[in-house]
């Protein structure tokens, strides 16, 4: 597999930097995909040392700060690997046992549900919700799978009373759906770095109407610092490796439960004419009932005993 850009860096730069230098240079190498969304003191502490010695590392690599040197290492996590290359690393690892194959999966998929319960993420779900919650229209954006995910997210989020709508073109057909972001409405952004042409676009109108974006991504968040109202990282996979979309599914599950809970009667009031519209269509639909379908009054056989007529 070809170097990274980073790894370049390293390695032309290596033998003049400090012993200490070179262990967290190295300590970096091996955990790019930690040290993207890490803080400074984070980052050091991968090799035991200290902000200053990470400040001395950036700049004996020729970086001026550490965003650049994350944008070289989320370079190498994303264009490093082509899709074959990716799936050869998961096969290899995953093996051809079709049994230890799924209890890899399962496993991986385990790890990135756990990763959904922790308290920084539990906040930023909680301010999620606020922002999605007070808009008049959400957009979602994805492509690829990312855009099964968004039309999913919007057709869920239709159903339960809250007007959505999927930005899933790509290229010039992407401006064709921006046309109905108003002001007032929200975006989700589903997307992973780098930070392609599409995303581009869609932060800069979505900046030019004042929209708040909620981004679910384990990549992209520091591309975007500053522009971003609530990140959600949620993580996909591991480096190198074959994406998976189970935590992303969870959240996006997650949210459609939570924005219900928070305005019950609407959601509950627009399940019940989503039910009505089905109905209408297939006779068979009305025998599941509505929320407000009561079991009608069935008259008694006998009238009650005083009013019965006497015996002849």
């Amino acid at each position: 597999m070809p170097q990274g850009r980073f790894d370049m860096r390293m390695g032309a730069q290596l033998a003049q930097m400090s012993l200490t230098e070179q262990r967290l240079a190295r300590a970096i190498a091996l955990h790019k995909d930690r040290v993207v969304l890490a803080s400074a003191t984070q980052i050091a502490d991968l090799a035991g040392t200290s902000d200053a010695t990470l400040l001395r590392m950036i700049r004996a690599l020729g970086y001026e700060t550490l965003a650049e040197l994350r944008e070289d290492l989320l370079a190498d996590l994303t264009g490093g690997a082509a899709p074959s290359s990716r799936m050869q690393l998961s096969i290899e690892e995953a093996g051809a046992d079709p049994a230890r194959l799924l209890a890899h999966v399962v496993g991986i998929q385990e790890d990135h549900l756990a990763a959904l319960r922790a308290p920084p993420l539990a906040a930023a779900f909680g301010a999620a919700l606020e922002v999605l919650a007070a808009a008049a229209t959400t957009h979602v954006f994805g492509l690829g799978p990312s855009g099964a995910m968004a039309q999913y997210l919007g057709l869920q989020l239709a159903r339960v009373g809250r007007p959505a709508h999927a930005l899933t073109a790509s290229g010039i057909g992407l401006a064709d759906q921006m046309l109905a972001m108003r002001p007032g409405d929200a975006l989700v952004l589903i997307a992973y770095a780098p930070l392609y042409r599409e995303v581009r676009a869609v932060m800069d109108r979505a900046e030019a109407l004042a929209l708040p974006v909620v981004l679910i991504s384990d990549s992209l968040g520091p591309l975007l610092e500053g522009r971003i109202a609530v990140t959600l990282d949620v993580p996909r996979g591991r480096s190198e490796h074959l994406a998976l979309h189970s935590a992303t599914m969870v959240m996006i599950e997650a949210l459609v439960l939570g924005l219900s809970a928070r305005d019950r009667d609407r959601a509950l009031d627009a399940l019940d004419d989503f039910a009505s519209l089905r109905a209408a269509i297939d006779s068979g639909w009305t025998k599941r009932g509505t929320r407000r379908r009561k079991t009608p009054e069935i008259p008694p056989q006998n009238p009650p005993a005083a009013e019965m007529p006497p015996s002849p």
